[in-house]
């Protein structure tokens, strides 16, 4: 069973999020943006390993914690490459990554499939991660909300065409954004003004 831990850290309350299954000794580490040692602590907190970081997209917020995890744990870092074309002041320098992650990829990271779906309009490289019945959207999708696009490297026509291809999933995914509450796709397929 899939098992998530939630960490909110930073000035923007970004969320990293762990992901272990039961009986597995790896973890994945999702969008470690601040704080490297709480979520180092966390990991050993669960009894597990860092294999493997997965990154939503490159913003300062949701990788800022990357170079020092991966130099404590030697972990795999996953990045869409699209993203290194934004500005080093929205990522707070040369993005680090060891893979780069397409759209329709299939990662097998500790003992879990972690499907990916390229999102852009936040950033070029925006992904969402799917997961069982968990779909991590970074900031893709917020609960009742969706990611802004005025920033570099940012559309609202993307965003909305990605937005389209979410609301299109049939499956009935928890959703864990990058910032605030969790929610559902249903949830959002039904109240959200930007999925309707």
């Amino acid at each position: 069973m899939l098992k998530i831990r939630t960490l909110a850290l930073g000035l923007y309350q970004t969320n990293c999020y762990l992901l272990f299954r039961d009986g597995q000794d790896e973890c994945i580490v999702i969008d470690p943006g601040y704080e490297a040692q709480t979520i180092l602590q966390e990991a050993a907190r669960q009894n597990k390993r860092i294999c493997a970081i997965l990154l939503t997209h490159g913003h300062f917020d949701h990788v800022g914690a990357v170079k020092e995890i991966a130099q404590e744990t030697s972990c795999a870092v996953y990045l869409c490459a699209e993203d290194t074309a934004m500005p080093e002041q929205m990522t707070s320098g040369k993005l680090f990554y060891t893979h780069a992650i397409s759209d329709g990829d299939t990662l097998c990271l500790a003992g879990l499939c972690v499907h990916v779906m390229h999102t852009p309009g936040h950033t070029p490289g925006s992904v969402c991660f799917l997961i069982e019945n968990a779909l991590f959207s970074g900031d893709t999708l917020f609960a009742l909300s969706c990611g802004r696009t005025d920033l570099p490297g940012g559309s609202w026509e993307t965003l909305t065409r990605s937005l389209a291809r979410l609301r299109n999933l049939c499956a009935p995914y928890d959703v864990y954004p990058g910032h605030g509450e969790s929610t559902t796709l249903d949830e959002e397929k039904q109240n959200n003004p930007y999925l309707r």
